[in-house]
C-alpha cells in the first residue's frame, strides 16, 4: 500500500501533505513554489510509493468557479501528462480557515501561523483528511 499525497495549489505556493504508508494519518509535508510542484511530485514518487494524488478543487459557496479554478485545472492537466497515478479532486472550501484553527488549537505560535507556507501545508493535510474520511469511512 502506498501513500496518498494531497496538494493545496496556489499560483505562488503549493502546500503538500501525505499519508503514512498504511494511509491512516494525514500529515503536512512541505510547501514549494508552484513552478516546482510537478517536479517535486515526480521526484517524490521515485522515492516513495504513491497510490494517488488528491488536489484541492477551489469553488465558491454556490459551487461556481473561483479565480484560481482555471489555474488548478491547468496544473491537473500538466500533472496528468507527467505521472500515471490517479488524480482525485477534493473540495477545498474553508480549508485555510480550518487549517488556521487547527494550528491555534495545536498551540502554534503567532509567528508560525503568519507564515503562509505553514498554512498551505496544513490546508493540504485538511484536504487529505477530508478525502480519506469521504472515501475510507474514517
Amino acid at each position: 500500500m502506498g501513500r496518498i499525497m494531497a496538494i493545496d495549489y496556489g499560483t505562488k505556493r503549493v502546500g503538500i501533505a501525505v499519508t503514512d504508508p498504511m494511509q491512516i494519518i494525514a500529515s503536512p509535508l512541505d510547501t514549494v513554489h508552484s513552478k516546482d510542484i510537478v517536479d517535486f511530485i515526480v521526484n517524490y514518487a521515485k522515492t516513495e510509493e504513491l497510490d494517488c494524488v488528491v488536489v484541492g478543487w477551489p469553488t465558491k459557496l454556490d459551487s461556481s468557479d473561483t479565480n484560481n479554478t482555471q489555474n488548478v485545472q491547468a496544473f491537473v492537466n500538466r500533472l496528468k501528462k507527467m505521472i500515471s497515478l490517479p488524480i482525485h479532486l477534493e473540495d477545498e472550501r474553508f480549508t485555510s480557515k480550518i487549517a488556521m484553527q487547527a494550528m491555534i488549537s495545536a498551540g502554534s505560535k503567532k509567528k508560525d501561523r503568519a507564515k503562509k507556507g505553514n498554512i498551505d501545508k496544513v490546508s493540504a493535510a485538511v484536504i487529505l483528511q477530508s478525502y480519506m474520511e469521504r472515501t475510507k469511512g474514517f
